[in-house]
């Protein structure tokens, strides 16, 4: 049970960033739309957040320090600011989005107006982050998360054509489809797997938990089964959405749209367990923007921080959380779709990465923070093969973004 619970940080992590409210749409409108043919990103994106959340734990466990603090002091205030305004600004846009993703999972479940569930929810984000210890927040959030493996169960329940689907799983645009709304969402896809506030939660999380080198091992534990679950629910939902909704031509604008394939397999239960998920899901992810937001400033001003501390006595980090947390309900109670803002935001995280990823790459290669845990080859290898997709992800998304109309060509 120990070694279990010794991973709930990587679970919270992953369960909050690859099934927050914007993945949870994406992957089943990508599922109604494209099959199948999409799959190969999250599984690329898998394997590049690893490759990414295991440097950035390392490097939190052997300095004792989170990766933003590191990056700060590395390269320097002004690279580091560009990286701060780039990561806080799509962390905002995410965090509103989550907020209003509690909403409206509430909604579905009580029939009550997602406005009047806005400042409920994000009372009670601040409520546990205020309260709730650090280690029961990331069991809670994140075990409870796990009740979207209903989706994985339902894919068994429906009965597909094993066949069909891998052989609509070879990359290519499907007949119809446009080329570039194809791309558009492989990138959007891609940047949803490999959101910056994944890894600044991660590091900072690693150290909120006191990790050393002794813990390298529960670090590498974290990454390569919390995130790999998260991605693999991610490709349930959109497996259950090709099964059911494609051949439907059901266009997916909404999460009452994407839980209808786990009512066709599993009825009122499937769904209430669904909705139970949903709702810890999009909770997880709030928590962790919310506290991105407050990780990422303070660290870089080098102000007291860190969730166990009191608010007298780091004043200024939670003060960042609560404006952000008012500003996010600001946004939301002008009408906007939280939906469309996550869209926005995994768009414009794409833009972001190279500024997020190589100053890792760096810092996790410097022998005066790492000693003799510096990286090895196949990570170095592996670590700059990401980074000429992260590139190549940051240069296309805004003319695919244009030229696509988001998708909608």
């Amino acid at each position: 049970m120990k070694k279990l619970l010794s991973i709930a940080l990587g679970i919270l992590t992953a369960i909050g960033g690859f099934v927050d409210i914007g993945d949870l749409v994406t992957n089943a409108v990508v599922g109604a739309r494209f099959g199948t043919s999409l799959v190969w990103v999250v599984i690329v994106g898998i394997v590049g957040i690893c490759v990414f959340a295991n440097m950035s734990g390392k490097v939190a466990a052997v300095s004792g320090r989170a990766t933003f603090e590191i990056i700060r002091e590395r390269l320097g205030p002004r690279p580091a600011l560009a990286n701060l305004a780039a990561s806080f600004m799509i962390n905002l846009m995410t965090l509103t989005a989550e907020v209003g993703g509690v909403a409206l999972a509430l909604y579905l479940a009580s029939s009550v107006s997602p406005t009047l569930w806005f400042p409920v929810a994000a009372f009670a984000v601040w409520l546990v982050i205020w309260r709730v210890k650090f280690t029961v927040m990331e069991n809670v959030a994140g075990f409870v998360g796990l009740c979207l493996i209903v989706f994985a169960v339902a894919v068994f329940l429906l009965g597909p054509d094993w066949k069909e689907l891998a052989t609509m799983a070879v990359p290519a645009v499907p007949a119809g489809e446009n080329p570039f709304s194809y791309w558009y969402f492989a990138v959007a896809l891609f940047g949803a797997a490999m959101t910056p506030y994944e890894v600044f939660f991660f590091s900072s999380g690693a150290v909120e938990e006191k990790w050393t080198v002794k813990d390298l091992s529960t670090s590498k534990m974290n990454v390569f089964v919390g995130f790999p679950l998260g991605g693999l629910l991610s490709i349930a939902i959109a497996i259950c959405a090709t099964i059911v909704l494609l051949p439907k031509h059901v266009e997916v604008t909404s999460l009452s749209q994407m839980v209808l394939p786990v009512v066709q397999a599993g009825g009122t239960l499937a769904l209430a367990i669904v909705l139970v998920g949903i709702v810890a899901a999009t909770f997880g992810a709030a928590l962790e923007t919310t506290l991105s937001s407050g990780y990422t400033i303070a660290q870089f001003f080098g102000w007291t921080w860190g969730k166990s501390q009191r608010p007298a006595k780091a004043a200024r980090f939670h003060m960042v959380m609560i404006v952000c947390l008012i500003v996010g309900l600001g946004v939301l109670f002008t009408g906007v779709d939280p939906i469309t803002v996550t869209e926005f935001s995994v768009v414009f995280s794409a833009i972001a990465l190279p500024l997020t990823y190589i100053p890792i790459l760096i810092v996790s290669n410097d022998p005066q923070y790492m000693g003799e845990h510096v990286n090895g080859r196949v990570t170095n290898v592996l670590g700059t093969i990401f980074l000429v997709i992260i590139l190549v992800a940051a240069i296309a998304a805004i003319p695919l973004m244009i030229v696509s109309g988001m998708g909608e060509a």
